[in-house]
């Protein structure tokens, strides 16, 4: 199968909501494709979980996995509106065989996305994932199907969020609480308008909660983590001691201080990092983080005898460099960040949870805490492309690249490459001055453009 006929990306299968990849009859043929591949020999009774978002779209997704997955003859748990992490966790929590989560994460509503993740919570490997691929390409899922007296069952459980909010309570120190704490938390209208607001309250916190009143239209519409100013105006307006950003299936947050800062991935990376090297309790001396990551975490960690360890642009290699090298702190400059001692995949609710712990028990403010990292500019720019052709491909790009390099003098960097998820190449031009950086991104994207057109 070429890369144009994939399904999967980076990320799980992504696209516009019933449209090609993104539609019922490709959800179904998932669900059948999962059901087989992960099956267990002996005929053992087998369940897999599905959760999804509050996208508009959910329903029909929900239902055909459902569909073709009980056609193979194995058990269905529906949880409806569910984070992420929350499904990684129920995966394992329930003993299932896997779970599914039906959502596009900061993405707007008229897409959606299907991602899965194992019996032990981490995402499907590459490998699983090709085989997947394979058998739905092979059209032999039909001869797969189960007698009439083997079909699965699916029902609803109502516990699931309940399970979750213990499991998340559990990762904040019991000697701990929010007790006076201000928490403003914008739940980006998406799968953690229920849970996020119980958790900090029974914690303790005075929670004002925004971003909770999905209609399956509203996910990630101004609000959440992608706009995290929302929550910085709320902050101020009630005199909060944090915000707290999440997108819309909760596995990234940004955070935002009492005075309005607003806290990127990078910056919480290097806060959490020095509070686990002050307590030994930073595995391997690293952290791992992607290309993208500011050359100011680099340096913040660079002071504190920690290395960086970078790898490609998706959270499931942060993932995999993570558990290779035995480390437990990684992320994405995004507010995608791992805590492995407590969860297998992204956690917004848990990565804020562990800032806010360090709050509580240095007894310092979050801006505080965070001064002195030094963001390097850093300019991002998007390409519209018709087709991803190979950048080392083109020669005038590479040209270009070396062009600049040569400009930043080792005190910079460049990066382009094509978006797991959508039709676009992303350019990215570090450096000390940000007109500069900014003149240079803008030249590297007229050259990608022209040279994609010639080619």
């Amino acid at each position: 199968m070429s890369d144009k006929e994939r399904l999967f990306g980076t990320d799980g299968v992504r696209g516009t909501a019933n449209v090609h990849p993104m539609t019922a009859e490709v959800a179904l043929s998932l669900g059948q494709a999962i059901a087989h591949v992960l099956r267990v020999p002996g005929g053992e009774r087998r369940r897999i979980i599905i959760g999804k978002d509050t996208r508009l779209s959910g329903y029909l997704f929900e239902d055909a996995l459902a569909a073709g997955i009980c056609s193979m003859g194995v058990d269905v748990i529906q949880v409806g509106p569910m984070p992420t992490p929350g499904m990684a966790f129920l995966a394992q929590d329930m003993r299932c065989h896997a779970g599914v989560m039906i959502s596009a994460s900061h993405n707007p509503f008229q897409d959606n996305g299907i991602k899965f993740f194992s019996s032990d919570g981490f995402k499907l490997p590459d490998e699983v994932e090709n085989e997947i691929e394979a058998l739905i390409a092979s059209g032999e899922l039909a001869s797969l199907r189960a007698r009439p007296d083997a079909i699965g069952r699916a029902r609803r459980v109502d516990d699931a969020e309940g399970r979750y909010t213990v499991f998340l309570k559990k990762t904040f120190p019991k000697q701990l609480s929010l007790d006076g704490m201000r928490i403003v938390l914008d739940c980006a209208n998406g799968a953690a308008y229920k849970v996020g607001p119980t958790v900090f309250e029974e914690l303790g916190a005075e929670v004002f909660a925004i971003g909770v009143e999905p209609n399956g239209r509203n996910i990630n519409d101004n609000c959440g983590a992608l706009f995290p100013e929302r929550t910085a105006a709320k902050v101020r307006e009630v005199r909060a001691d944090i915000g707290v950003a999440l997108d819309g299936d909760a596995d990234r947050v940004v955070l935002v201080s009492a005075n309005g800062r607003i806290l990127d991935g990078d910056e919480i990376l290097a806060l959490c990092a020095r509070d686990l090297v002050e307590h030994g309790a930073l595995r391997g001396e690293k952290v791992v983080a992607t290309v993208m990551s500011n050359l100011g975490l680099e340096k913040a960690l660079k002071q504190m005898g920690v290395g960086l360890e970078r790898t490609q642009v998706g959270d499931r290699y942060v993932v995999e460099a993570m558990r290779k090298g035995g480390y437990n702190l990684g992320g994405e400059q995004s507010g995608h960040l791992l805590f492995l001692d407590h969860n297998t995949t992204g956690d917004g609710l848990i990565s804020a949870l562990q800032v806010l712990a360090i709050m509580q028990r240095r007894g310092r403010s979050l801006n505080d805490l965070a001064a002195g990292f030094e963001h390097f500019p850093q300019v991002l720019v998007n390409v519209e492309v018709a087709r991803k052709q190979p950048i080392e491909n083109l020669p005038s790009v590479q040209a270009a690249v070396a062009k600049v390099e040569e400009a930043l003098a080792g005190r910079g960097r460049v990066l382009i490459r094509y978006s797991g998820t959508e039709p676009k190449a992303r350019i990215m031009v570090e450096g000390e001055d940000e007109a500069l950086v900014t003149a240079h991104a803008e030249e590297l994207a007229h050259e990608l453009q022209r040279s994609l057109a010639e080619a």
